[in-house]
């Protein structure tokens, strides 16, 4: 094969900076020794900086001939020297090294592999697929992301927050999906945060979103690399932040808290079953404690005459209207949530369990509690926590306690006047001036209120 059939180095310095723009973690090393001159480019975050100091930096001041670094380096068995532009930006993205070398280029292979610092999903758990997360390590994650998407249109914009902390982010997204208004909008919001101290993902998401005041998130956190990807193959843009294993996803709309990464794994059928489990329980558990009040105390004409004497039944040693014993078992089951989280992990499943069962039989034999609460609970409960995302699942535990309140003084009416308003308050919403219920909307492409959301 002759020498003309493989790319010249200034057409491979050209393509590199075209196609490697705007991408924050590209490096070049000039190497100069005597009149003698080498070039290196690499992406820091996909190569191993121990292998490029030890083989590449070091041995050039060692070898004090190009020839003989050329011919040192071209000894390994994974260097090779591309013959077009596809070859040599495939290799960079995968993490390779371009020498130059006078007028040729040449790639070395030096990946970076991060496995022993990587752990498992803790709260995004799937059945199948990847189980790895985010680490503290801002390197670590970019690293991540770029082993599983690697094309020269993901870029990487770095920033730092927080006048004293002077924390670290990284903006990532892909060039020819992501919108501009939302990256602009995104910079200029981050730009605005002021505070002295910036320490997790979440603290970015409080201070970035718009309205200050709400009950939903607007922006996704995520441990998961493979949800990241996803979303941002989806045009959407990721932050990463050093010292947080997590990444903010934005713009994020309603149904996207209702998406786990086994549903892209699952045949179609079972992943739109799996969803539609999941809001049904965001009915059950928003709706259940609020219906038994309504149902109980208001409108028992609504049931069944079996059922109305099952729960009258039920409730007869019960001194206290069902809204108090509604009230009674969220407040101790919300109370065994946060102790689980509290406690050691060694003692806190066996804690919370044995105080529950205690709890729950010692409140139905002094009749404090009906049987059919007990069940009511736990079936909240459960169907509190399918919602993949902590983050919505935290505002739909609020969420009940309104409904309970309108059912108390309104009965079925407050039920239904309560699910009508908070669709009105969901359709307001905007994530970076996209529709929250965006799914369930027509797209009239219209970009909406900017600053909204």
């Amino acid at each position: 094969m002759t020498s003309e059939q493989y790319l010249n180095a200034e057409e491979a310095r050209q393509c590199l900076q075209e196609h490697l723009r705007n991408v924050g973690d590209i490096e070049q090393r000039e190497l100069k020794n005597e009149g003698e001159h080498a070039l290196l480019i690499y992406l820091k975050s996909m190569c191993d900086p121990a292998m490029i100091n030890d083989n590449l930096i070091n041995r050039f001041y060692e070898l004090n001939s190009l020839e003989l670094y050329d011919q040192f380096i071209r000894s390994f068995p994974s260097s090779v020297e591309p013959k077009d532009k596809q070859e040599l930006l495939r290799n960079i993205l995968r993490g390779c090294v371009a020498i130059f070398i006078r007028d040729s280029v040449l790639l070395f292979d030096a990946v970076l592999v991060n496995a022993g610092f990587i752990q498992p999903a803790s709260t995004e758990n799937v059945i199948q697929g990847p189980n790895d997360s985010f680490t503290e390590n801002i390197e670590v994650n970019l690293n991540l992301i770029r082993h599983r998407y690697q094309t020269e249109n993901l870029k990487t914009e770095f920033m730092t927050l927080g006048k004293i902390s002077q924390t670290r982010i990284i903006i990532m997204y892909d060039a020819y999906k992501v919108e501009e208004t939302v990256l602009e909008e995104l910079r200029k919001r981050l730009s605005e945060i002021k505070a002295d101290i910036v320490q997790s993902a979440s603290e970015i998401e409080r201070h970035t979103m718009h309205p200050k005041f709400r009950l939903y998130p607007t922006l996704m956190l995520t441990e998961r690399p493979d949800r990241t990807v996803l979303n941002i193959s989806q045009g959407k843009i990721a932050v990463l932040m050093d010292s947080t294993g997590y990444a903010l996803l934005l713009p994020a709309i309603f149904n996207d808290f209702f998406t786990a990464m086994d549903d892209k794994i699952q045949l179609p059928p079972i992943g739109w079953f799996l969803k539609g489990i999941r809001y049904i329980a965001l009915f059950v558990t928003v709706l259940m404690p609020s219906l038994y009040v309504a149902f109980t105390s208001y409108n028992p004409e609504i049931l069944r005459m079996q059922v109305t004497l099952l729960i009258a039944g039920s409730r007869a040693t019960v001194p206290y209207p069902s809204f108090f014993e509604v009230i009674f078992m969220l407040l101790a089951m919300e109370f065994l949530t946060e102790a689980s989280v509290r406690l050691p992990k060694a003692i806190g499943q066996t804690a919370t369990t044995v105080g529950g069962l205690i709890l729950g039989t010692a409140a139905t034999e002094a009749g404090l509690v009906s049987n059919i609460m007990i069940i009511l609970v736990s079936a909240v409960a459960i169907t509190n926590f399918v919602i993949p995302i902590t983050m919505m699942s935290s505002g739909i535990r609020v969420t009940k306690y309104l409904f309970i309140v309108l059912a108390t003084f309104f009965g079925l009416v407050g039920i239904v006047l309560g699910m009508v308003a908070m669709i009105m308050y969901l359709t307001s919403l905007r994530s970076f001036g996209k529709p929250y219920l965006k799914m369930f909307a027509v797209d009239w492409n219209k970009k909406g209120d900017q600053r909204s959301g």
